[in-house]
């Protein structure tokens, strides 16, 4: 018991003594005995101090992936021998040249990662603060040249092997099913790869390597034998990256510069376009260093979709030009009124007729007809609403013309661009090659798929508000300087958003008062945006496109508009905060079906802020039973509910069922059936909030936050599994509970718009921040270590969300293999 309770807290040890660490005795693949219980573990005194466990975790991590790997190669070599064999028979399957043109270089490549994990595995199960194995990467690192051979004859081997799939059926049925061995404690003998995603596997492998190497300096102290050594092999595997054509990368998350740097896609999104004067609808990709303007091609059923390049501005080249700077240019002309809510109206109509065929059961031909000119008339709209002017200069050469609807979206693109260029950017030219791969990257590169209108959302998808919504703007403060202030609001509606309302000018002051009250029709809206503004009356400052004058954004705010809180008899006050400014406001909305339940309790006993171990000990369970009532109400009437655990449930209602668990009142079960369920999840969250300490401990966090910075997968998952064994059974059991539930909310995400990452940006901070004690050491280092802190958070939870199913059985068996794809 001493041990396992030592086993438990071992890295809290490591915390508060930085010579004193606790290590897992257990050989790579060998589980514990039946019954042990958590990983027996012992204290070593260690020179190298904080980072040994780490090491080990790393290296433990890249060695269970190293075995997948050699298995992965002898399963491409399997086939090479019988296909030599027939080779020189009457009947061939290939010829030699084929033979030698796919398999170049496997056989070598294998040999070298077999002595290498031969001799790197014993290091690690006889792990201790002697252990060197520096010389074995750097070894690793000086036979790259024949990886480079094999990068070199990569596109051939791949064409030849698929001009050989195409003509001979024998090995096109070998190429698609080879047998890969799983690892010695794999449940799964084998596994079926296709030879293609195979020979990408040796590529795959030196940026994994280039990682692990990264991890390892990271916690290798500088006067350690191995750190010179390491270093060495990770200069030469960098260079060795560095010259590989990234193009041969299937599965990049970005295209390479000019220069060979990363060229990342930062925003993209849908954007009208006065071209020739006439609106064109543009998919705009705002990269790292280029901003490119590109149309889906039109391409036949079946083939796959790609972006014509319609014209690219390097941001070294990307000017803004003011009023004055800008030329004269033919005024854009907004279409007609009354033709946009002819257009709406047809909308609308449309979806009713869809509703009535579905309800009546009618023929899908009728309502995909219907489906097809609601979308024509949704295109019509979008394409010819927006008037907010948005234009770019290139300093070499000609501007061009955006219209948005919403000057909050154009104030999104400006600060975007800005912001990438205040870094050191070079002008260039891209060759046709080079443009060809950028503009062939932003389909899959792209995060927005669809035009915004109702015809690309789901059936089952929430329509948003319909009625009216009251909206009072207070106040604002924040302000350094008097200025002349006012506020503009903007709703969504048809897909875009639209400036709907505009308090006066409150002239020369730090803190406006406006207290104006506007009514706000809503179609289909579910979010608030209120933008502040200084106001210009400098006549010179007049922008050429509208011959509106420019005034300045202040600040700018969203919220999203919860059914839940608006739709009440009550005003419902709330501050927005924008850039140091905060403004405050209070809004109603009015509708057909307003509902509002509340049952107050002032009784505050026995289950929020109470340790989770004392809680489910009093309980005789595993689970607190507040978690487990909160997740089945959530998951029978509130899985599908648009924004569920995002949207904010009403404050009382929360205070009211926090105070009825506290007191385990008999009317629980009733209560539940009858509150809202935003009430309900918001009980939840306010219990994993209100714990003492989070739920993945205080002693843990400092690991977790290394865990998830580790760059190669292999070490993360060895990492971030070995933490969840550390933690207490209680917050175990009840952490993995929350997880498969949150994973089935994700589930719906088509219907109630919760991703893993909305969940995680959600729940992370709540089953992880420090307790205050822990808090105030973060807090005093600096303001954007706690953010920093905060997205680690987020990443932490993302990471076990995306993470196959764990089980408490399995991580108790302290296996150190896991499934991972190298």
């Amino acid at each position: 018991m001493e041990e396992e309770e030592e086993a438990i807290g071992f890295l809290d040890k490591v915390l508060e003594d930085e010579d004193v660490f606790l290590l897992e005795e257990c050989e790579l693949g060998t589980p514990t005995s039946p019954g042990s219980g958590s990983p027996f573990l012992v204290a070593v005194k260690v020179e190298a101090g904080k980072g040994l466990e780490m090491r080990k975790l790393v290296l433990s991590g890249f060695l269970a992936s190293e075995e997948i790997y050699i298995n992965q190669l002898e399963a491409l070599l399997l086939p090479m021998k019988p296909l030599k064999a027939t080779a020189t028979t009457s009947q061939p399957v290939l010829t030699i040249q084929q033979i030698e043109t796919i398999f170049y270089k496997i056989q070598d490549i294998y040999e070298i990662h077999k002595e290498f994990y031969d001799n790197l595995c014993p290091k690690v199960q006889q792990w201790d603060s002697q252990v060197t194995m520096g010389h074995l990467f750097q070894k690793l690192a000086s036979q790259l040249g024949v990886y480079k051979a094999f990068v070199d004859n990569y596109k051939v081997a791949l064409e030849t092997a698929e001009k050989c799939s195409q003509s001979n059926n024998q090995f096109q049925k070998i190429s698609e099913e080879l047998k890969v061995k799983g690892p010695k404690d794999s449940k799964d003998s084998h596994t079926s790869v296709t030879m293609e995603a195979l020979l990408y596997k040796p590529i795959d492998r030196v940026t994994r390597s280039t990682l692990v190497l990264h991890d390892l300096l990271k916690h290798t102290p500088v006067d350690h034998p191995d750190y010179p050594l390491l270093q060495d092999a990770l200069r030469i595997s960098q260079n060795f990256l560095s010259s590989i054509n990234e193009d041969i990368d299937p599965r990049r998350t970005a295209v390479t510069t000019p220069k060979g740097e990363t060229r990342q896609l930062v925003k993209d999104g849908f954007l009208v376009e006065m071209s020739e004067s006439s609106r064109k609808l543009r998919h705009v990709f705002l990269f790292t260093d280029v901003l490119l303007c590109a149309k889906l091609k039109k391409t036949s059923a079946g083939k796959h979709q790609q972006y014509d390049c319609k014209w690219y501005i390097p941001l070294a080249d990307l000017v803004f030009p003011s009023p004055e700077e800008s030329e004269a240019s033919p005024q854009v002309h907004p279409f007609p009124d009354h033709e946009l809510e002819d257009m709406k109206m047809k909308i609308s109509a449309l979806k009713s007729e869809i509703q009535k065929e579905k309800a009546n059961k009618g023929q899908s031909r009728a309502i995909e007809r219907l489906k097809k000119k609601m979308f024509e008339n949704e295109f019509l709209l979008l394409l010819n609403s927006p008037t907010i002017p948005f234009r770019i200069h290139n300093r070499n050469g000609k501007s061009y013309l955006f219209l948005l609807s919403s000057d909050y979206e154009r104030s999104e693109w400006r600060e975007a661009i800005q912001k990438l260029q205040k870094k050191d950017l070079q002008a260039f030219v891209l060759s046709s090659v080079e443009l060809q791969v950028l503009t062939g990257s932003c389909f899959k590169l792209r995060t927005v798929h669809n035009i915004p209108v109702t015809s690309n959302k789901d059936d089952d998808e929430s329509p948003g508000l319909y009625g009216f919504l009251h909206v009072i703007v207070h106040s604002a403060k924040g302000f350094k300087q008097s200025a002349n202030l006012y506020c503009t609001l903007e709703v969504d509606s048809f897909g875009y958003f639209v400036s709907k309302a505009k308090t006066r000018v409150f002239r020369d002051t730090t803190e406006p008062k406006w207290d104006e009250e506007f009514e706000i029709e809503l179609e289909g809206s579910q979010s608030l945006r209120i933008l502040c503004y200084e106001k210009c009356y400098d006549k010179t400052k007049v922008n050429k496109d509208n011959n509106e004058i420019v005034d300045k954004i202040m600040g700018k705010g969203q919220i999203q508009l919860d059914p839940q809180t608006v739709e009440t008899k009550n005003w419902h006050t709330d501050v927005i905060e924008m850039n140091g400014i905060k403004v405050e406001f209070s809004m109603k909305f009015t509708s057909r079906d307003m509902s509002l339940k509340r049952t107050p309790s002032k009784k505050q006993t026995g289950v929020f802020g109470v340790k989770i171990s004392v809680v489910t000990k009093r309980e005789r369970s595993k689970v607190p039973y507040i978690v487990r009532q909160c997740i089945e109400e959530v998951e029978k009437r509130g899985i599908e509910e648009v924004g569920i655990y995002r949207i904010s449930g009403v404050a009382t209602d929360i205070q009211a069922l926090k105070a009825v668990f506290d007191a385990n009142n008999k009317d629980i079960l009733l209560m539940l059936s009858d509150m809202d369920i935003n009430a309900i999840a918001g009980t939840l969250k306010l219990y994993f909030r209100e714990l003492p300490e989070p739920l993945l401990t205080d002693r843990l966090y400092p690991a977790f936050m290394e865990g998830i910075a580790l760059s190669d997968p292999a070490a993360k998952e060895n990492c971030m599994m070995h933490l969840l064994r550390s933690l207490p059974d209680p917050n175990l059991i009840t952490f993995l509970f929350l997880l498969e539930h949150l994973k089935r909310v994700a589930e719906k995400e088509p219907i109630n718009k919760m991703s893993l990452h909305n969940l995680a940006t959600v729940f992370g901070p709540t089953l992880l921040r420090p307790s205050e004690v822990e808090s105030k050491a973060h807090l005093t280092s600096a303001a954007d270590i706690w953010s920093h802190d905060v997205m680690a958070q987020v990443q932490v939870l993302l990471y076990y969300l995306q993470h196959p199913p764990i089980s408490f059985a399995e991580l108790k068996r302290n296996t150190l293999y896991f499934s991972t794809d190298v």
